[in-house]
């Protein structure tokens, strides 16, 4: 797979959870040299390296990688936040192979980021408060059309988002994305791979990798996190987080949570698969099982 991949270009390499991207990107720069930059929203945080399936300790000290568990829990992150942090990486010189399964990321690194201003807490609080009493329902209908018609309705963190940036700029999220910046890494200046793997064969993947997380520990990093849980902070989102909280807190049994962990994986990675099809269609294609 990777003999016909550029030694030289700069890689990006997107795919849905459990598709071997990671271990893509370590094949890459072992091979050819560079570092391995992290574009996954959740591996950014130090509390989850298990649940994330962030690169162990040991993958890595063997090779260079950055932007991996290097924010706190309770710390405000955003794409405009990891574009920053990715062009101080590019301008360390070293050939960057950026791998991650965030499709915002990508579209704003290869296609520029609106320069949103920053959202006051206040907002946030307000925002996050409707959010956990009624829903994203009526954040939504107040939302501009526009906007309405480009977000992602169905994720209530992107939902949040463009109401936030409504309230807090009077601009709707679509109309400060009419005047993107230009992007830090054009498409045609990169070699882009998008991973596209048989629906059966991923799923059959995710449900053996938590089941390896589980032995690994995962349930002990979720119980380290209950002090202080909360389920609106961005870092929650982890994948089997809530449900192994909800075991823990006895509100449902070991089998049904990792049951249920391992279908909200399947629906994530199918939410990624309708992503990078309808976003991605001039990246080249790889079969991770071929």
């Amino acid at each position: 797979m990777i003999e016909t991949i550029s030694t030289e270009r700069p890689v990006l390499i997107a795919g849905p959870t459990a598709s071997g991207k990671s271990a893509l990107a370590a094949a890459i720069v072992e091979r050819s040299g560079g570092v391995v930059v992290n574009a996954d929203a959740l591996q950014v945080y130090g509390c989850w390296r298990l649940l994330t399936a962030r690169p162990s300790k040991a993958e890595e000290a063997a090779l260079p990688h950055r932007l991996y568990g290097h924010i706190g829990r309770d710390d405000p992150y955003s794409v405009g936040h990891w574009l920053r942090e990715v062009a101080r990486v590019i301008a360390e010189g070293a050939r960057p192979v950026i791998v991650g399964g965030t499709g915002l990321y990508f579209s704003a690194l290869t296609e520029g980021l609106a320069e949103i201003p920053e959202i006051p807490p206040a907002t946030r609080a307000l925002a996050d408060a409707r959010r956990l009493h009624e829903g994203m329902t009526g954040m939504l209908d107040e939302l501009d059309a526009p906007t309405r018609a480009r977000i992602d309705q169905r994720n209530p963190a992107r939902v949040q988002r463009a109401w936030e940036v409504l309230h807090a700029t009077g601009r709707g999220l679509a109309d400060w994305q009419a005047d993107t910046a230009p992007p830090l890494m054009p498409l045609a200046d990169v070699e882009p791979i998008v991973l596209r793997p048989d629906v059966g064969w991923l799923n059959a993947r995710i449900d053996r990798r938590f089941d390896m997380m589980m032995t690994q520990g995962a349930l002990e990093e979720v119980r380290a996190e209950l002090p202080t849980w909360d389920p609106l902070r961005p870092s929650a989102r982890a994948i089997g987080a809530p449900e192994l909280v909800a075991y823990l807190r006895a509100e449902t049994g070991l089998d049904e949570a990792i049951g249920a962990a391992k279908l909200a994986s399947r629906q994530y990675a199918k939410r990624q698969r309708t992503w990078f099809r309808n976003r991605m269609k001039n990246w080249i294609s790889l079969d991770p099982a071929a």
